[in-house]
């Protein structure tokens, strides 16, 4: 089992977000995709605390899935399906076999600052053909502002994803926005998190 310090230390605010947007709906299953699932932490955290949600987590690595696997098995965590490799840069069609209009809430965590352009373009557009109507897409990270990223703090952060790589970087939030509305999608709310982070709340029209 992997473990991941900044999890173990945003898990419970961002699991009061989710709190909050779902308690009007807890009298009935919800099924969530998880994009990104890293270590495992927070979708077993969620499905500790939200027994009426099923989560499919999903990543790209093997050695998050494993560590995904045994936090499973370790919690006996009864409404969490097994992994699935997920590359959201690609078509829909190809996310692990799931449906359209299959999904309730999409999350992901420190996914986007990490992720490509074309990746982000992916999870809005599959996000547009996955979620129910009224669905939620729910991104957490650190954004810029109308090309402008503030503290100094984030623009370090910034200058080094772009080192590591030229196709990471702070997303802008009006573009995420833009993407949104071309896919259906419109946000909703954003909600500031601790040390300058956000979630930003999407909904499907």
């Amino acid at each position: 089992m992997l473990l991941s310090p900044q999890a173990e230390r945003n898990w419970q605010s961002l699991y009061s977000v989710l709190e909050g947007l779902l308690e009007d709906q807890s009298h009935r299953q919800l099924f969530a995709l998880e994009l990104g699932s890293g270590t495992g932490q927070h979708v077993i955290r969620f499905a500790q605390k939200m027994p009426f949600v099923t989560w499919q987590p999903s990543d790209i690595k093997q050695d998050f899935l494993d560590s995904i696997k045994a936090y499973t098995a370790v919690t006996h965590a009864k409404t969490v399906l097994p992994p699935v490799h997920l590359d959201a840069s690609e078509p829909w069609e190809k996310w692990a076999g799931l449906n359209r209009n299959s999904c309730d809430i999409i999350i992901a965590i420190n996914l986007l600052q990490y992720s490509s352009f074309k990746t982000a373009q992916g999870v809005f557009s599959g996000a547009g053909q996955i979620l129910k109507q009224n669905g939620l897409l729910i991104t957490y990270g650190v954004y810029a502002v109308n090309g402008t990223i503030t503290p100094s703090c984030n623009e370090k952060l910034d200058e080094e994803l772009r080192k590591m790589n030229p196709d990471w970087g702070l997303p802008d939030i009006d573009v995420l926005r833009q993407l949104a509305y071309g896919n259906g999608i419109r946000m909703e709310r954003i909600i500031e998190m601790e040390e300058y982070y956000k979630c930003l709340i999407f909904r499907k029209l």
